[in-house]
């Protein structure tokens, strides 16, 4: 047999010995000079309106070089598909969930970061809210997103020969109903990102991503800067498992934080942080109707899958 160079021949990772030895850098290891640091404000209710943001107190706290709320951003808004695009960087006008984001801080440290998004003050009305996916979609359902009638944000189905015709035919047929429930993806690191909007107008971003095309249009649209203009980092990443696949508001908040203040600015989400506000994969009510031959031949399968997809439409 003739030798190859690469079939059947160990191939060494190219970022193997850097993470081998402790030398490979994430993105909460990376600092640059005059970088803030960011922090989030997050709702206490899963369903509410908002009335007032009043951020002057956080503001005047030394320290705090920015203070950024939904409307810094305008309408826009972004989704893993053009068809679902239903979720605002920082709440515009409702929070849909406890965690929702709120409000954004750049702060010369961590500590003061946190101590500002204390002294911002909102004013809520309180909603009813839903939390069973088969409750979301009865009549009559407090509705999550006013356009989304009984909050089914997205139908999907597949179809392969003739199913009735399957069913007819087999010999016995078997229904069954099974629950799932999320699951986080369990990464070690969490989502992280560093943005640096410089003098010339160029946004860069290092950033925690698995898919970093998908942030690098939504930057774009979100900030109104053509896509030549915005770049995109992936360092290297501890884990994501499909976790890391979207947008997520610290990307978009560091961004317009550095917009804003001129400075490089760097949000790290908190273990917690990640429990509350990352995706996961969606919990599920599975209903399955089975058709078979008497020898065990499979002839037909029907699959109603019920996806609890949470506040916004996501990939999970």
């Amino acid at each position: 047999m003739d030798e190859y160079s690469v079939i059947g021949q160990r191939i060494p990772r190219v970022d193997g010995p850097i993470k081998a030895s402790g030398e490979a850098k994430y993105t909460a290891d990376l600092t640059l000079p005059g970088m803030l640091h960011g922090a989030i404000l997050r709702s206490p209710l899963a369903h509410a309106r908002i009335l007032q943001i009043d951020a002057s107190r956080a503001e005047r706290l030394p320290g705090v070089r920015a203070v950024v709320v939904g409307r810094d951003l305008g309408n826009f808004k972004y989704g893993f598909l053009p068809t679902t695009r239903d979720e605002a960087p920082l709440a515009l006008d409702k929070v849909r969930f406890i965690g929702d984001e709120v409000a954004a801080v750049a702060a010369i440290d961590e500590d003061t970061a946190q101590e500002a998004l204390e002294l911002i003050r909102v004013e809520y009305e309180e909603l009813p809210a839903v939390f069973d996916p088969l409750e979301a979609m009865a009549e009559g359902a407090p509705r999550i997103h006013e356009h989304v009638e009984r909050n089914i944000s997205t139908r999907a189905s597949m179809n392969f020969g003739d199913v009735e015709r399957g069913f007819r035919e087999s010999d016995y047929i078997r229904e069954d109903r099974f629950v799932t429930q999320p699951v986080l993806h369990g990464f070690l690191e969490p989502h992280a990102v560093l943005a640096s909007y410089d003098i010339s107008g160029k946004l860069t971003i290092w950033a925690s991503k698995q898919s970093p095309y998908f942030l690098y249009r939504n930057l774009s649209t979100a900030l109104g800067l053509p896509l030549s203009r915005v770049r995109v980092i992936q360092p290297c990443i501890g884990g994501g498992f499909g976790g890391k696949n979207e947008s997520f508001a610290l990307d978009f908040s560091a961004a317009l934080l550095s917009k804003k203040t001129g400075r490089p600015v760097k949000i790290v989400y908190s273990q917690e942080e990640v429990l509350t506000a990352g995706r996961r994969r969606h919990a599920m009510v599975l209903e399955l109707k089975t058709g078979v031959k008497r020898d065990g031949t499979l002839v037909a399968s029907h699959c109603r899958n019920l996806a609890d997809g949470g506040a916004y439409t996501s990939v999970g």
